[in-house]
């Protein structure tokens, strides 16, 4: 086991801290959570999240510049573009959904979660979890060990 000395530099070099700095904050999310359920243009992300135009456009900018959407026109008289999700947006989709279940599970009102999300394959709501791509089994915080990767920096 690792003693907190150890992990002192996952606090420079750590994925959940980048990760959180691209997309942490709260109109990022709520974005790719439109955009995961079908939004793609600019008035539909205002109208829908009732966001403030400005922020909006810098988000956007913000979310294509990293590779999580990307911006293709659709019209050209006049000129506009629609934000489609990337293969590395629609791999956060595991994370919202982790989120969302959360918040439906510890900060739902008392008639429950606002949306429920149908599996198409099976017919039923989905109930996620988070489980190891090789056996199966559940991943939860008293299951793991963590452990140097390969960008691990020994700072002694």
């Amino acid at each position: 086991m690792w003693s907190s000395d150890d992990l002192q530099h996952r606090f420079e070099a750590d994925s959940v801290g980048r990760a959180l700095a691209l997309v942490g904050e709260r109109w990022s999310l709520l974005i790719l959570r439109e955009a995961f359920f079908g939004v793609r243009r600019y008035g539909e992300f205002v109208r829908n999240l009732s966001i403030p135009r400005p922020t909006l456009s810098a988000r956007l900018k913000t979310l294509v510049d990293a590779g999580v959407l990307e911006r293709v026109p659709y019209a050209t008289e006049p000129e506009r573009h629609e934000y489609r999700l990337t293969t590395a947006g629609r791999d956060l989709f595991p994370a919202v959904v982790t989120l969302m279940r959360w918040g439906d599970t510890y900060l739902a009102g008392p008639d429950g979660p606002p949306i429920l999300l149908r599996h198409k394959d099976c017919g039923e709501i989905a109930d996620t979890y988070v489980a190891c791509r090789h056996c199966g089994g559940d991943v939860t915080v008293d299951k793991i060990t963590p452990e140097p990767g390969p960008a691990f920096r020994d700072h002694a």
